[in-house]
């Protein structure tokens, strides 16, 4: 349970969620933050703004629960108590809990925190500020994954951090939809999304996966998976330095280390 605290820091989000919105971070999560977990004393994890309905917090607290620790604890946060009373019916404890909190995560000690669609709402500049809140707040060796996606969950982003900061971010997608992939940048995350423009390492991205998906339109007749894999794997050809993950890959997923898109200027996605 959380434990009392001072008042919630942020600000209410707009609270939209659907059924498997998450679905793809919360699998990245279940391979890329299962060591955490695993090596934790108290495997807790924190959904921050879990939004106006529950479901998010509970669909990630079964996936980890049945794929890495049966043992894990969720909590969801949200800064508006309406939302937490209207959570209750959806608790189970100790595995799934809900309280109010904000970036200072209510005196808790989570290993992992996810934070989804939060800071969106947000200006830039406050990014730096919330994620350095958050990452003060997690346990040794913690790991916050901060992020954002379209309403169905087919389009998204996310950073991964630890306590020194950006580690990588994620571009995932779902390639039986996707257009082009000039479609991710509408849904980058705050610390990038102003930064698509012509001189910054993310757009110079963007349009390099774009270039190489029209390149690899040879490959559409074999499936839209297989005009992926050619357009990642063409990009990393290039010089881009996309870890090597062939299972992310093929769910329509690239992971590239923070500082090959990290923004330029002082001060800009850092801690």
């Amino acid at each position: 349970m959380a434990t009392r605290a001072s008042r919630p820091l942020g600000v209410v989000t707009r609270g939209t969620t659907n059924p498997n919105r998450l679905r793809r971070v919360d699998n990245w999560m279940v391979e890329n933050c299962a060591d955490a977990l695993r090596a934790a004393p108290d495997p807790l994890v924190v959904d921050l703004g879990y939004g106006a309905t529950p479901v998010t917090a509970v669909e990630l607290r079964a996936r980890l629960a049945a794929r890495v620790r049966s043992d894990v604890r969720v909590v969801g946060l949200e800064i508006d108590p309406v939302r937490v009373d209207a959570a209750q019916p959806a608790a189970d404890p100790p595995g799934l809990t809900f309280a109010r909190g904000g970036f200072e995560l209510a005196g808790l000690r989570p290993t992992v925190v996810r934070a989804f669609n939060v800071l969106r709402q947000y200006d830039e500049s406050e990014v730096a500020a919330a994620w350095a809140t958050v990452l003060a707040g997690l346990a040794p060796g913690g790991l916050l994954v901060e992020g954002t996606c379209d309403e169905p969950g087919r389009l998204g982003s996310w950073i991964l951090l630890d306590s020194t900061g950006p580690r990588t971010l994620t571009l995932a997608a779902r390639p039986t939809t996707l257009e082009s992939p000039a479609e991710l940048a509408e849904r980058l995350p705050k610390a990038l999304i102003h930064r698509n423009v012509p001189g910054e390492p993310i757009h110079d991205l963007i349009r390099a996966l774009d270039d190489a998906w029209r390149a690899a339109a040879g490959y559409a007749p074999f499936g839209p998976r297989q005009r992926w894999l050619r357009a990642v794997s063409t990009v990393r050809t290039q010089g881009w330095p996309v870890l090597r993950r062939p299972r992310e890959w093929r769910q329509g997923q690239l992971t590239i280390p923070w500082p090959a898109v990290a923004p330029r200027g002082r001060g800009q996605g850092r801690v």
